[in-house]
């Protein structure tokens, strides 16, 4: 491909079980992996997750949650306090608005691009989850209505950035 089209924006969707020879390849390759925060804290006592920020490398893209994850604030709401203790600890703080506490983690990562979902941006819960994978009814009918607009991302996302 490359010598017929030269470089070409590609990632490489590496989750899930993962052999070495895969990471070899996308490594030769120099594709970046993927990185969903979300992933980081599904284990209160995993401080070598290649999902934790500090573990990232820059040649990746960092989510906040995928199409196939709930919401970041309908994923928090169902975490145990242990695990809402151990992601403050993390970030160095209460949480207060979980959607935004990743969306900085995200940002704030060495990865060289950092991709969040519309309904993280919106701080959204599991109502607008887009996609529950091995469930057949209900999937992928989340949209986005013309009110979100009006609440203010733009305004974060400039003054989180600048």
């Amino acid at each position: 491909v490359k010598k017929q089209l030269g470089e070409l924006p590609i990632l490489a969707e590496d989750l899930g079980l993962i052999t070495l020879e895969v990471e070899a390849l996308r490594d030769l390759n120099r594709l970046p992996g993927m990185r969903v925060i979300q992933f980081a804290f599904e284990s209160v006592d995993n401080h070598d997750s290649i999902f934790l920020p500090h573990n990232h490398i820059a040649n990746c893209v960092v989510y906040t949650g995928t199409h196939d994850n709930d919401t970041i604030c309908g994923w928090y709401a169902h975490r145990s306090s242990e695990e809402k203790a151990a992601i403050a600890e993390y970030i160095g703080h209460a949480i207060q608005e979980p959607a935004w506490d990743f969306i900085r983690l995200a940002w704030a990562s060495v990865g060289r691009l950092a991709i969040v979902p519309m309904q993280d941006l919106l701080s959204l819960g599991s109502e607008a989850r887009m996609n529950t994978p091995a469930v057949g009814a209900g999937n992928w009918a989340w949209r986005m209505q013309a009110d979100y607009a009006v609440r203010g991302v733009g305004e974060r996302l400039r003054q989180m950035i600048f």
